[in-house]
């Protein structure tokens, strides 16, 4: 991207981390090959290079990891919780010793900037292994019971734009449980997972209790329809989501989905301005806007639209498209070419229906998966790229006039996943807050995760929560 000056290529070494030529599915303690000997290819997003050939688990496969998760659960879960929380401890700390290899791992397997992996997923990863350890000790005074008791195995599909958060999310409360895990990583970033196997190993932890397998949609499916699952937590598409809710529907299996989001970024006349355009580059060109919270819609109060535009579009003219693995890089790779395709398709859709597109002049890599930062004005209700989840680096901008009018028109789409409010009052803040239905809002800020806060949404956004104490819920018999 253009700017004042230009900044001197700082990039990442990849030699801190070793990728094998291939990779097994992990049961039970050990990689092995998939039962039909299938494998497939994962490559960066950044280059199109394959980065190793990994194996594809199948129904055969599934049923293998789901009996040894069984078999190790009983003596996992009548283990003390302080010796659960060891485990969890040694884990947490084993990844903060390989936090650098992990985040140029990620980065090369997702095509995120290093410094998103570096400064945001890897400390949080750990932070949620360390806050679960704490709580293995002390699930009698969580406010579930005098005995909560474990489910038994949890099958876990996880998605590909923050594959080793999104792990440690789901893996962390279910050890702390004392429940055992069948985890499927997405089938475009498997490596960070197969990776934890390694920690999993390092840190002593007993065979059976952790399963990675890699795999393609028809291994969740097998996951989720298994007969001994007990627990099934998903994060991905909405769509996805619907099958699994009527594949678990009838049995007895706790389920939470955290699903698809079209967040709202409300910016009212007294916010700052300056402030405020830093939240909403934050809210919507992290990660390229890969992220199911994302503020995809700027709702901006009409007597400051043209000062925020302004500000935003000399903002978004300083960002900086490349090489993820360059420290300065602020916008990386699309995922994969599917999610590329994805992002045309509707960007081209929303121009065809009148919104008026603007984008920085900016250079796209000959190689790999791009897309240029967007912007789109003339929004109305009833365009596309108001409506539809992109999962992109796209922004929509909507104005309003009273706070009445910006509630409904955040609250005027199926999801219910995140918002976001921009105001010097305190009192607005609240008042809003308490009136749009998404599961978590920020306030003058926005995508600021902690482990100890729960998250999760409304609506076609799913249900259930992830974090905090209210994440143990979802593995407990209660």
């Amino acid at each position: 991207m253009a700017s004042a000056f230009e900044y001197a290529p700082a990039p990442e070494s990849r030699s801190v981390v070793d990728i094998a030529p291939s990779y097994g599915l992990f049961v039970d303690g050990e990689f092995t090959e998939a039962a039909d000997g299938k494998v497939f290819k994962t490559i960066s997003p950044s280059t199109e290079e394959v980065l190793s050939e990994v194996a594809r688990a199948g129904a055969e496969d599934v049923d293998r990891a789901v009996r040894a998760a069984r078999k190790a659960f009983g003596t996992w879960s009548a283990l003390p919780g302080a010796e659960r929380a060891k485990y969890l401890f040694r884990i947490a700390r084993i990844i903060q010793e390989r936090s650098r290899e992990l985040a140029v791992l990620e980065t090369l397997d997702n095509g995120k900037p290093i410094r998103e992996t570096r400064d945001a997923d890897l400390p949080l990863v750990a932070a949620h292994f360390f806050y679960y350890a704490g709580w293995a000790d002390k699930l009698e005074h969580a406010g579930f019971g005098a005995r909560p008791r474990p489910l038994g195995v949890a099958g876990q599909v996880i998605p590909w734009n923050f594959p080793l958060l999104m792990l440690a999310w789901k893996i962390a409360p279910a050890l702390a449980t004392g429940n055992t895990v069948v985890l499927k990583p997405a089938e475009t970033t498997p490596l960070s997972a197969l990776f934890f196997a390694d920690v999993c190993r390092q840190a002593g932890l007993p065979r059976g209790v952790v399963n990675i397998l890699p795999g393609y949609g028809d291994a969740g499916a097998a996951l989720v329809a298994h007969p001994d699952v007990n627990k099934v937590a998903f994060t991905g598409s909405t769509a996805v989501g619907k099958e699994i809710a009527r594949t678990v529907a009838g049995t007895r299996k706790k389920l939470t989905l955290e699903l698809g989001g079209k967040g709202a970024n409300i910016v009212f006349d007294d916010a700052p301005i300056d402030q405020a355009v830093e939240g909403i580059v934050n809210g919507i060109f992290f990660n390229q806007g890969q992220v199911c919270c994302a503020g995809s819609r700027l709702l901006v109060q009409e007597s400051v639209e043209e000062e925020l535009l302004d500000a935003l579009k000399r903002r978004l003219s300083t960002l900086r498209l490349g090489d993820p693995l360059d420290k300065n890089t602020d916008i990386g790779a699309i995922n994969s070419e599917e999610q590329l395709t994805r992002i045309t398709r509707l960007v081209e859709q929303g121009e065809a229906e009148g919104a008026e597109r603007w984008s920085p002049q900016c250079e796209i890599p000959s190689a790999g998966y791009w897309f240029a930062p967007t912007l789109f004005t003339k929004v109305t209700q009833a365009h596309t790229v108001a409506r539809d989840e992109i999962f992109g680096p796209v922004l929509s901008v909507l104005t309003f006039r009273t706070p009445d009018e910006a509630v409904a028109k955040a609250n005027n789409t199926p999801y219910g996943l995140s918002a976001g409010v921009w105001t010097e009052k305190g009192s607005r803040i609240l008042a809003v807050a308490g009136k749009l239905r998404a599961g978590v809002i920020w306030s003058n800020t926005f995508n600021k995760f902690d482990p100890t806060s729960p998250f999760g949404g409304y609506k076609e956004s799913g249900f259930g929560r992830e974090g905090g104490r209210h994440g143990l819920e979802a593995y407990l018999d209660v």
